[in-house]
């Protein structure tokens, strides 16, 4: 069960379930039990273990000016069309059109509502180049708060990284992803963002991909999301 999910090997698998720390469908796990894995739903320390054939979990590098949807009316190309076809996949979250970095592709329904849902706060770290140089009163209204046209809104970090010229780098983490949000904070406090990358989602990043880039999510990643 656990072993074949690639997380562990049948004597640590055997050890976690002796220690009551496995859950199927609910109730304790014990040794030699069969697992349905298209229907089960396993838990380990409290956190979902995705077993089930056929998922795929992708981080791409999303360029500019590719839109982050399954398809697009205005015929854009959208995140779907850089990952590889054979498995229909859904984007976790948006990212603008405009904005560049990391997103997630997967066919997993439950990490998706989990990474996605704004209950669950799994922070979202970008690096914005602005216009300005923002001193501590910018940095701190950031995260104590802001009140834009659809509520209120803060981030959960922010920093300033550098300054050139008459711009700045930011580094902001948000725990919810609204509409251009981050852009609409940053104007908030008179800073408009020139260009904004996402950079880390959770604890998932790369900083070796390129826009246009992907590769497949590790294990160790997924469970992290899972437990962000």
């Amino acid at each position: 069960m656990i072993a074949h999910s690639g997380l562990a090997s049948r004597r640590a698998a055997e050890e976690l379930i002796r220690e009551g720390r496995v859950l199927v469908d609910g109730l304790l796990a014990h040794l030699g039990q069969k697992v349905d894995p298209e229907t089960a739903r396993v838990v380990v320390d409290g956190v979902p273990l995705p077993i089930r054939p056929g998922l795929v979990y992708y981080l791409l590098y999303k360029p500019v000016g590719v839109v982050s949807t399954a398809s697009d009316p205005q015929g854009r190309p959208t995140v779907v069309g850089l990952v590889p076809p054979e498995t229909r996949v859904y984007p976790v979250g948006r990212l603008d059109a405009d904005s560049e970095g990391l997103i997630i592709l997967t066919n997993d329904g439950d990490l998706a509502a989990h990474v996605a849902h704004p209950r669950h706060a799994v922070p979202k770290t970008y690096l914005a180049r602005v216009e300005g140089s923002p001193g501590r009163k910018a940095l701190r209204a950031l995260t104590a708060g802001v009140d834009l046209d659809d509520g209120p809104a803060r981030a959960l970090g922010a920093r300033l990284v550098g300054k050139q010229g008459g711009e700045a780098l930011i580094e902001v983490v948000m725990g919810e992803g609204r509409k251009r949000e981050v852009r609409r904070l940053l104007a908030a406090v008179g800073h408009p963002v020139q260009a904004l990358v996402r950079t880390a989602i959770g604890s998932v990043h790369d900083a070796t991909l390129r826009p246009g880039a992907w590769r497949d999510l590790t294990l160790d990643e997924v469970r992290s999301l899972y437990m962000a």
